[in-house]
């Protein structure tokens, strides 16, 4: 088995969100190590060191980044710039997304009103087998499973005040049954 260096990582848009985070953060910063990468995200995303440094190995590992040890900690420097990385995903994104046309890219970011691009995607598309997205202005409709509101309970029927069987004290709940308010 021979030693060389893994190459970078050929997509970047297959970085984990935490991933791109500390990679934003040690673009600017050019070098770091660890706790300075963690401070650094510290207002936005806190995380324990540990996570952080799991997180800084596997970019190493990756080779999206290089590492070398200063005393007992390791400094980390990006193998690519904020700018190739930049242009790396947004190839990936014209490839995988676009069919390779910057057009229907250009097309689908232009600010022409949904209706009137409509035809234009539609035309593109057909052409060259290029996935439209809809209009980032178009509503969507997303419902998750967990959002949706439980279902209502029937409403409990007041007792008629007049009636015989109407007590001021409230009767006593049976022993064997469970406040199940809390759970």
């Amino acid at each position: 088995m021979t030693g060389k260096a893994p190459s970078p990582r050929r997509a970047v848009l297959d970085l984990a969100p935490l991933e791109l985070d500390c990679m934003n953060t040690l673009w600017p910063m050019g070098e770091g190590t660890v706790r300075q990468i963690r401070d650094q995200l510290a207002g936005r995303r806190p995380r324990a060191y540990t996570t952080i440094m799991t997180i800084m190995d596997r970019l190493a590992r990756k080779g999206v980044v290089e590492r070398r040890k200063l005393g007992r900690a390791y400094v980390y420097r990006p193998n690519l710039s904020a700018e190739e990385a930049r242009a790396q995903a947004l190839g990936q994104v014209v490839e995988n997304f676009f069919g390779g046309s910057r057009e229907a890219l250009l097309d689908q970011l232009s600010t022409e009103a949904p209706a009137a691009a409509a035809p234009a995607r539609a035309a593109a598309a057909a052409g060259s087998g290029v996935i439209t997205m809809p209009s980032p202005s178009a509503p969507r409709e997303h419902r998750s499973p967990r959002s949706a509101p439980p279902p209502a309970e029937p409403a409990a029927s007041l007792p008629d005040p007049s009636s015989p069987f109407v007590t001021s004290e409230p009767s006593p709940a049976p022993a064997d049954s469970i406040d199940d308010t809390l759970l």
